[in-house]
């Protein structure tokens, strides 16, 4: 009897000819309990994974000044690695600390000379501006100045923005990602959002209260 391949949404394949062993799963399971069902061989789990994360994992990758190849790559280089380590995932743990953690590793391996594109930021611009090329100037300038603002920041502050005001993930959360107390992601996000806003000259401190 032959066994066929399964596909997920990002190109990797059910591995090993396992057969779909379908759970009953459904879109607002815990993701640390679609983990499980993974790690048991249920791949229809792993492409809920993806659904649910991959976009904003793309999202963090483009910030990062990743041209969409490279971000795509990322993606598909995060959820790789989730598949090859995945019986290393903890019970109990929480998985979205886990899998954000992956992804800010490889960011890091790439190293900081991505660089943010002109000519991305105003094709961007164009498609929240509409039709009105001096909206989409405006709109591609002020993605480049928040962006250049973000570069600059220390590592450490541009992390813990990233993940809370960009990523909109709580503070617990943001400090299990980075190794760190929920105190020290506080402080470094208030001193990063005090950096934002010399920079940006918007009069603003503190960035989000969450």
């Amino acid at each position: 009897m032959s066994t066929a391949s399964t596909t997920g949404p990002c190109g990797l394949e059910a591995f090993g000819g396992r057969p779909v062993v379908h759970l009953g799963l459904v879109d607002d399971a815990r993701d640390e309990a679609l983990m499980a069902a993974y790690v048991d061989g249920d791949p229809s789990a792993f492409r809920v994974l993806y659904e649910r994360h991959g976009a904003r994992i793309l999202g963090l990758a483009r910030r990062r000044g990743l041209p969409d190849d490279d971000a795509r790559d990322l993606v598909q280089q995060t959820f790789l690695k989730l598949h090859v380590a995945r019986r290393d995932f903890r019970v109990g743990s929480l998985l979205r600390p886990w899998l954000y953690t992956i992804a800010l590793n490889l960011l890091r391996e790439r190293g900081r000379a991505a660089r943010v594109r002109r000519h991305e930021a105003y094709e961007d611009g164009v498609h929240t501006a509409g039709d009105d090329p001096g909206r989409a100037l405006e709109a591609a300038e002020a993605r480049r100045r928040v962006q250049d603002a973000l570069a600059e920041l220390p590592e450490a502050q541009r992390a813990v923005i990233e993940l809370h005001w960009l990523e909109e993930l709580p503070y617990a959360e943001v400090a299990a990602i980075l190794g760190c107390s929920e105190g020290a992601a506080r402080v470094r996000a208030h001193r990063g959002y005090e950096r934002l806003a010399a920079r940006l000259g918007d009069g603003s401190q503190g960035g989000p209260t969450r």
